[in-house]
């Protein structure tokens, strides 16, 4: 991205109590949820609004949009929490989409870079993320700002209920 694209680009804290920021909210997860990297189906409107209330309210979540050109190009969920073995908080990005009619602008750089500054300013001890095994550009994108598998790799496991 050249520097007259970086000047179009700004951040900003989602107010879930701002109906412009919840369209944006859903619009963009919405987006991701229809992704092949995203595969899920979508939301009823019980399901939306009921998520919009929940994170309103969670203590720990931190959700950045990014802005092209006024336009809400992209956003990260992430949520603060502690590491017992570094005796420090960190944060966890638990979604990270770029909105495809906004894609290579380098604005997931851009987003994630807001992000490692904030948690660097905060003192957080790391950043942790999971990527889908074949998403190689998201995989990319990480690996380029020093992301790196842990060590010892670990696995995501879940127990649907």
């Amino acid at each position: 991205m050249n520097k007259h694209n970086a000047q179009k680009v700004t951040f900003r804290t989602c107010n879930f109590n701002l109906a412009s920021h919840q369209k944006a909210f859903i619009h963009l997860i919405a987006t991701y949820m229809h992704d092949p990297m995203g595969d899920a189906p979508p939301l009823d409107e019980g399901q939306k609004q009921q998520m919009i209330s929940a994170l309103a309210k969670h203590p720990s979540v931190l959700t950045i949009f990014v802005l092209f050109e006024g336009g809400y190009a992209g956003l990260a969920v992430a949520f603060i929490n502690y590491s017992t073995f570094k005796a420090a908080h960190y944060l966890n990005v638990h979604d990270l989409v770029i909105d495809p009619k906004f894609r290579n602008k380098k604005l997931g750089r851009l987003l994630l870079n807001y992000l490692i500054d904030l948690a660097m300013e905060r003192q957080y001890c790391k950043i942790t993320l999971e990527v889908r095994n074949d998403n190689h550009i998201a995989q990319g994108l990480y690996r380029s700002l020093d992301f790196t598998e842990c060590q010892p790799p670990m696995l995501f496991w879940e127990k649907l209920l």
